[in-house]
């Protein structure tokens, strides 16, 4: 669970908000020039020339030292060549992606520029290899509907997956984690929920999966006051709604998979549906997220300077109140997050939940550490229809991982475990 980030395929994947959300004030110039500038400066390393250029709620956040941890990595070697740059459309937001050659590998600078002119999220991130079915998808056993999310101003594109046969069959709306996601839960070529779909429905399981709202509205939603309800728990409702208008959809059996902070927000969620069959909680977090990224810095051993600036912020944090909400965002997040979620326990609230609970948990996750599993497990302690199970070989994104423990294990292309697919469908398919 890292930062806020329109894609997970920039260099911070995953990590603390606070190292990535970089807003930057240019004048009036193309996509294409802002993203050749932001590039050369970051080459170069001159990262004070950026700092005047930000806007001002992240100027602050715009150190050297911040940028310096989205820069290139020395063992990536000298840029030997630069490819031209592509534009992508995505509605109010423009995506710029420059290929890199570097002596070690390729590359991508990738950022995003709204309409008035202003870069969003910058970053390096080896260049995708092409996704690939993983060995448990079937040919021919599913078929794919594209669909919209809610309506209004808020609408978003997605996929229902739908096993070819007679049905009704269970379905899974399958929630996202922190910041900017596609439905697919891309990193780099991983794709965890493009995995969970193909592998679910060749087994006779329906899914649901779609652009989050920030990624999808982030020119309308950075810089204004939201809360998690907003960013998570709304669409969340209104895609379990969808999937049970699907004639193909058994509307009783309707469950709810949170993947990292969609697992912390899934007890709001199936309290606002009320009509969630059972709950998946893959990788979540108990804890406040505020706790949560002190220890993921901490984890990924972040210099003194920046830790201090974490513990300060998670520190402000605990002690705002609605009278806060004209604050500069704090890690990431509007002020009016934070407060919303201030007297949020969500193990407590999982609690009332009579549903079905199955909590599953990679043991090789530095992003939600065994401590959240365990979180989970005290505050769900007693109850007869919760089941645990933890995986001693996965990391954070279900892939078997070996070595050191970092975000580089997700630069290898893999597919969620068959093992989380088969614990999955069984608890699924009551």
């Amino acid at each position: 669970m890292n930062n806020v980030m329109l894609t997970r395929t920039l260099s911070t994947l995953f990590l603390c908000p606070l190292a990535a959300a970089v807003l930057v004030a240019q004048p009036a110039q193309t996509p294409t020039d802002l993203a050749k500038k932001a590039l050369d400066l970051m080459l170069q390393k001159k990262y004070t020339d950026l700092k005047p250029l930000f806007t001002p709620a992240y100027r602050d956040n715009a150190t050297p030292e911040k940028l310096a941890l989205l820069a290139p990595k020395a063992e990536w070697g000298a840029v030997k060549s630069t490819g031209d740059p592509a534009v992508t459309d995505m509605g109010p937001i423009k995506k710029v992606t420059i290929p890199l050659k570097f002596e070690n590998g390729d590359y991508e600078f990738v950022l995003f520029v709204n309409p008035s002119g202003e870069i969003g999220q910058l970053g390096f991130a080896p260049a995708p290899a092409v996704w690939q079915p993983p060995p448990y998808a079937k040919a021919g056993a599913c078929a794919d509907r594209n669909v919209t999310v809610g309506e209004g101003d808020w609408k978003l594109p997605g996929v229902v997956s739908l096993p070819i046969g007679g049905g009704p069959f269970p379905a899974v709306v399958l929630v996202h984690g922190t910041g900017k996601r596609d439905r697919d839960e891309t990193a780099f070529a991983n794709k965890v929920f493009k995995d969970l779909a193909v592998g679910l429905c060749a087994r006779g399981i329906a899914s649901v999966r779609y652009d989050k709202r920030i990624l999808r509205y982030a020119a309308k939603m950075d810089g204004s006051q939201y809360t998690v309800d907003e960013d998570i728990t709304d669409d969340a409702v209104q895609a379990a709604a969808l999937l049970r208008m699907q004639k193909e959809v058994d509307p009783n059996k309707v469950y709810l998979l949170g993947y990292e902070m969609g697992g912390y927000v899934a007890p709001r969620i199936v309290e606002a549906d009320g009509k969630i069959a059972g709950v998946v909680l893959f990788a979540a977090n108990e804890r406040p997220l505020e706790d949560l990224f002190l220890d993921q810095a901490i984890a990924t051993q972040k210099p003194q300077k920046y830790l201090d600036g974490i513990r300060n912020a998670v520190s402000e944090i605990k002690h705002l109140d609605p009278g806060d909400n004209d604050r500069p965002p704090k890690l990431g997040f509007p002020i009016s997050y934070w407060v919303d979620l201030r007297s949020y326990n969500a193990g407590a609230l999982m609690k009332s939940f009579t549903g079905p609970i199955l909590v599953l948990q990679p043991e090789r996750d530095f992003q939600v550490p065994m401590t959240d599993f365990e979180g989970w497990k005290a505050a769900l302690a007693g109850r007869t229809n919760v089941t645990f199970k933890s995986y001693p070989g996965l990391n954070h994104i279900f892939i078997q991982s070996e070595g050191k423990n970092s975000d580089d294990d997700y630069r290898k292309s893999s597919h969620v475990s068959p093992e989380v697919i088969d614990d999955l469908v069984k608890f699924l398919s009551h």
